[in-house]
């Protein structure tokens, strides 16, 4: 099966380093005509241009993945330089809430809801409004394992990830039938947001995979891609768990 997106433009936010980058790197090497990836930090983009190193169809935009302006300004830019905006990749995400739900700090719990579960709708009502309503388009939110279940520590950001789970079927349904929207939800990464949980406990963390290893950001690029090609084409509203086995392959036994 040839799983490719060729001709297409996409978008993809958070996308400076781990998923995002690995992502817009799958995009571009299965034939989009264009790839935007977005980034708060001007200086963490320009290295990811570098490492991609496509210069004429990957363009940056220094942007807040929960500012509706920000959206709306990079979505507008993009259709004018590349034509369309066929695909939505809402990869961005944060985590500096962590504790029980009973006393973390609001402010950081605020923070991680504005941009895990605000941000992906602001950006698909953007790329909804501007060119998919009108023209169709496949949009894919990155959530997580964790909103599929509850665990220590990181609560906020749990339920961030369940909103966005549910947020994919809503719009899904929505959006339908132009727009495809769909979800990964990935288990443990080799990414800087996830570092705590495998830095110098890797060998335990892999053991608590079925699959006995992390994940790579390649694993859930190609996940990304598959879910955004027309291979694809009669698939919405899924969350597809790309973890190794952890949510599939897991005894009960084991969890508790």
């Amino acid at each position: 099966m040839d799983i490719n997106v060729n001709g297409k433009v996409a978008i993809v936010t958070g996308a400076s380093r781990g998923i995002g980058e690995a992502t817009a790197a799958e995009l571009l090497a299965s034939g989009a005509a264009g790839v935007a990836i977005t980034s708060r930090r001007e200086e963490n983009l320009a290295e990811a241009v570098a490492r991609i190193d496509e210069p004429a169809r990957l363009v940056s935009y220094a942007a807040r993945a929960d500012s509706e302006a920000d959206a709306e300004a990079t979505v507008a830019d993009v259709i004018e330089r590349f034509g369309s905006c066929d695909i939505l990749i809402n990869n961005a995400g944060t985590n500096p809430s962590a504790g029980n739900l009973a006393d973390v700090d609001l402010g950081a719990v605020g923070k991680t809801w504005d941009v895990n579960q605000l941000g992906p709708l602001l950006w698909a009502r953007a790329a909804w409004g501007q060119y998919m309503a009108e023209n169709g388009g496949s949009i894919v939110n990155v959530a997580s394992v964790g909103g599929m279940s509850p665990g220590p520590m990181i609560g906020a950001y749990n339920v961030s990830k369940a909103a966005l789970i549910h947020l994919t079927r809503q719009m899904a349904m929505e959006f339908a039938p132009k727009v495809r929207v769909n979800a990964v939800a990935p288990s443990v990464v080799r990414t800087r947001l996830a570092a705590a949980l495998w830095d110098g406990i890797e060998d335990q963390t892999a053991a608590s995979h079925p699959l006995r290893r992390i994940g790579e950001p390649e694993d859930i690029a190609a996940a990304i891609l598959f879910l955004v090609s027309d291979a694809a084409s009669w698939i919405t509203g899924v969350t597809l768990p790309v973890d190794g086995g952890v949510t599939g392959a897991t005894s009960a036994s084991s969890l508790g």
